[in-house]
């Protein structure tokens, strides 16, 4: 038995699948079905695909934790290696909340600062022209010069 997206032959322990189920019911139902979506779009996806996002998501979690390790070090911590693990899931946690925040700030802004612009691009997009250029000649259908 082996779940989807593991490779065969590599069984779940029993804690991991008791710890997916308790995550599972934990999820919200629009959670729920973005992770089937996703699950979907995985199991759609070429080998080639999944390999170069598997080997990104390591190197992600990699840095991450030198960055945690770092942090901790620059903290003056000494602590043993279950506090550590501790410490730097909730590094991780923390980080990517305020990775989030810093998103959804940027956007907003982003979106507050387009605004005129796009009025300002549609105003100058919906006035006429007020002479035809040369370039509108030059690009007449050869059926319109025939006609005159």
């Amino acid at each position: 038995m082996h779940l989807r997206g593991q490779h065969p032959g590599v069984e779940p322990s029993r804690v991991q699948m008791r710890q997916g189920t308790q995550r599972w019911r934990q999820m919200s139902p629009a959670d729920r079905q973005r992770f089937r979506s996703n699950v979907g779009r995985w199991q759609q996806m070429p080998v080639e695909t999944q390999r170069a996002l598997r080997a990104r998501e390591i190197v992600r979690q990699e840095r991450l934790k030198r960055e945690a390790e770092a942090a901790m070090r620059d903290s003056g911590l000494q602590i043993e290696a279950e506090r550590r693990a501790q410490y730097e899931q909730r590094y991780a946690e923390e980080r990517k909340r305020i990775e989030q925040e810093l998103r959804r700030e940027l956007q907003e802004k982003r979106k507050r600062e387009m605004e005129p612009v796009v009025e300002r691009l549609k105003k100058e997009f919906a006035q006429p022209s007020a002479a035809p250029s040369a370039n509108a000649k030059a690009t007449a259908s050869p059926s319109a010069e025939k006609q005159k």
